[in-house]
């Protein structure tokens, strides 16, 4: 007779756990938790995603080149701009109304575009001299013609506005601003001179921005840097209407702040942080140095001078290490630098307002936006580990993943890619960060630490995200609603829902901006397809930064052809090679007719678990059996996962080898969908299925993943998952380990 061991809840003890092997873990921890993690006793599917706004076109950073006459528009992109250094390239696309136009043909000279209507009239891209030319839309005049840079997010900060409610995020790629509105992402107008609001800087440079006063304390500015030394108009402030150059006088030479790595508001002054300074730019780099604005208004052309008494000043931290980071701890200002932490004091002296003393002589942090912010602490990455400070120590926090930290790939700018942030909804942080399969053909972040605060528990996602912000969207459900009814599937506790939550959106390498939504099973498709082609047993993918790998799964949506097929459309498909950074093949996948554009990818995430590895009876000297797991999970419509097991500590699953010796141990399948002939199954909101082993050993482990089938099925895909506990049977077999 089998003993049964009741596994659950998951929680303090639960997570992802590597600092010891996997038969010393808790019962609750797993050894590999990758696309799923802990949540408030259970273990769910990794956070889905959705445009902002209703379609593709509202989800990315777009710029309005002007209106259709007469079924056309032309013009020059470079000069529309006022960017004297617009690079045209590949990818880049134009819309109209519904209609996408991709630019595809990396030839010299006019080449004609792919355009969704399937239309054959002219429609060109030069990739030299930025003209094009489009002709033969059937629009009303006036319809707006939007144009997308396909440039990497690289910052969407908040901008704070006089009124509560006004709070709105900033979105920035590497040249250009954009807000959101009802219409989508738009390009800021509102130049003070031609090029002041057009950026320079690299896909790893991100944009810090903090919101303080003007001229008096009634005008809300926007101060921003991307710590470029090479930028002709180094930070800049936007007042909600004009953008203009920031670089303040400091003596007087005179010498300038040209730019800093980091400002921030303290004790009513404005601080920069790790600045160039010079006659000219881009001057000299103290990496060491803060420097403060007079007390008020950091705009009056004054207000640094550090050669008139009780204005600016400037600090030297007494190391040789580069300041990284800054972030409040309450109403403390703490400093990481390379490998220590500081904290910047107040001294109350209005002609010496600041002073610096050291918190910690080995901790610091590698990555200026890893640092969260809480009440007590602030939590960032540092070079040996997730360090957390509360002003009077620093100390590890990461003690259950001690080497996840060694990961992070440090090539290609690595360490300046990680960017951290946290999602109240579900008490988790996140932190996006390049692994140790990145290489110069997939440069940018391809994993997500996360951490459950709440718990102290941790988990890893697969994903693509250049940098994360928050959103205040102005739509949805609120209590005077009258379009929806109590009877509505919609969640009245879910922050997703309502008006004005605090949501997390993030960027990616293409210019799209979404929001990571804990309550969708899918990942948005925020991938653009730039062209299709056939080879020898191959399709062919030209994605620019695709940043995906050997072995992904994607799914395919909204592709037209010539012939007005539905080829590849809501196909999920397999990465078998990487060709280069933009070129990837997917296995044969048969279609008709030309590709004409609008393609988009989704990424389809593969969770994968891994327990501990079981024995109830090794304190006895014993191997143990086991013959079935009875596991609690939530119902849902379709879903399916696999379940492996491996006996003792052997690398092959049981199932795997024994279907290749020709020996049936059971298909290992795990159906979260109600049996139709199990009496109150159909309405039940959780469900209790077996999977049956046979399986003795010294230990035994089980994963929870998704197999070949189960990836392409597009119904699993869209189901959730979420595992509330284990009934684990087993009993013990020898007397000895063997």
């Amino acid at each position: 007779m089998a003993d049964r061991f009741f596994i659950a809840p998951y929680d303090e003890n639960s997570g992802l756990q590597t600092n010891v092997k996997p038969w010393l873990i808790p019962d609750q921890a797993f050894s590999e938790l990758n696309n799923a993690y802990v949540f408030r006793g259970r273990v769910r599917k990794r956070f889905g995603s959705r445009w902002t706004g209703n379609s593709e076109f509202t989800s990315r950073l777009r710029i309005n080149i002007g209106t259709i006459t007469g079924g056309a528009l032309s013009g020059n992109i470079a000069t529309i701009l006022a960017d004297a250094g617009f690079p045209p390239a590949i990818g880049q696309a134009f819309s109209i109304d519904t209609l996408l136009f991709t630019v595809y043909n990396p030839a010299p000279g006019p080449q004609q575009m792919l355009r969704t209507d399937l239309s054959l009239a002219p429609a060109t891209y030069d990739l030299t001299t930025s003209n094009f030319n489009i002709t033969g839309v059937a629009v009303p005049n006036g319809t707006i013609v939007y144009f997308y840079p396909n440039l990497p997010v690289m910052g969407l900060p908040i901008y704070q506005q006089v009124f509560l409610a006004d709070q709105y995020v900033i979105a920035f790629d590497t040249r250009y601003a954009y807000t959101y509105s009802a219409s989508g992402w738009n390009r800021i107008a509102g130049e003070t001179a031609p090029g002041d609001s057009v950026w320079t800087g690299t896909d790893y440079q991100f944009f810090w921005a903090t919101t303080w006063i003007g001229t008096s304390s009634a005008i809300k500015i926007f101060f921003v840097t991307n710590f470029n030394e090479n930028e002709p108009n180094h930070m800049r402030y936007y007042d909600g209407t004009n953008w203009s150059s920031f670089a303040p006088q400091l003596d007087a030479v005179p010498n300038y702040l040209f730019t800093a790595r980091i400002i921030v508001p303290f004790k009513n002054r404005l601080l920069a942080f790790n600045t160039w300074e010079g006659t000219a730019a881009p001057g000299t780099n103290y990496n060491t140095r803060v420097r403060y604005s007079q007390y008020g208004s950091p705009l009056t052309s004054d207000a640094w001078r550090i050669d008139i008494p009780g204005l600016g000043g400037a600090i030297d931290f007494p190391t040789t290490e580069s300041i990284i980071t800054v972030e409040f701890v309450k109403d403390r200002l703490i400093v990481f630098c390379e490998q220590s932490t500081w904290e910047v004091v107040f001294t109350g002296n209005q002609a010496f307002p600041f002073n610096v003393q050291q918190i910690n002589t080995e901790l610091g942090a590698e990555s200026t936006f890893s640092i969260i912010p809480f009440d007590k602490v602030c939590i960032g990455i540092g070079n040996v580990g997730i360090h957390a400070c509360n002003g009077a120590n620093v100390e590890r926090i990461d003690a259950k993943i001690p080497n996840e930290i060694f990961d992070i790939h440090n090539d290609n700018e690595g360490v300046n890619r990680v960017y951290g942030v946290r999602d109240y909804y579900v008490e988790q942080l996140y932190w996006t960060f390049p692994d140790t399969e990145a290489n110069v053909n997939l440069p940018y972040p391809n994993r997500i630490l996360v951490f459950n605060y709440a718990t102290g528990t941790w988990a890893l996602f697969n994903d693509t995200i250049t940098c994360f912000g928050y959103f205040h969207p102005i739509n949805g459900i609120t209590w005077d609603s009258v379009t929806d009814t109590w009877n509505d599937e919609a969640e009245w506790d879910s922050g997703a829902l309502q008006a004005r939550f605090r949501q997390i959106i993030a960027g990616n390498q293409q210019g799209y901006v979404f929001i990571c939504d804990a309550d969708s099973t899918t990942n948005a498709p925020v991938l653009q397809i730039t062209n299709i082609t056939a080879g020898v047993g191959i399709t062919v993918l030209t994605v620019i930064s695709h940043n995906l790998n050997v072995g992904e799964y994607i799914y395919i949506q909204f592709a037209e052809w010539s012939d007005a097929s539905d080829s590849l459309n809501n196909g999920i498909y397999e990465i078998v090679t990487v060709i280069d950074i933009n070129t990837f093949y997917i296995d044969d996948a048969p279609f008709t007719g030309t590709y004409m554009g609008g393609g988009l990818i989704s990424r389809v995430s593969k969770i994968s678990i891994s327990t501990k590895e079981y024995n109830f009876y090794a304190q006895d000297g014993r191997n143990t059996y086991l013959s079935k797991v009875d596991f609690m999970v939530d119902s849902t419509p379709f879903g399916e996962l696999q379940v492996e097991f491996y006996a003792s500590t052997a690398i092959t699953p049981l199932l795997q080898d024994s279907a290749g010796n020709g020996v049936l141990l059971g298909t290992g399948t795990l159906d979260t969908f109600p049996y139709p002939d199990i009496p109150l199954e159909s309405d039940a909101v959780r469900l209790w299925h077996p999977v049956y082993f046979q399986a003795e050993g010294e230990v035994i482990q089980f994963k929870l993943t998704m197999n070949d089938e189960q990836m392409r099925d597009v119904q699993v895909m869209q189901s959730g998952f979420a595992l509330h506990a284990m009934c684990i049977y087993a009993q013990p077999t020898s007397y000895r380990f063997q």
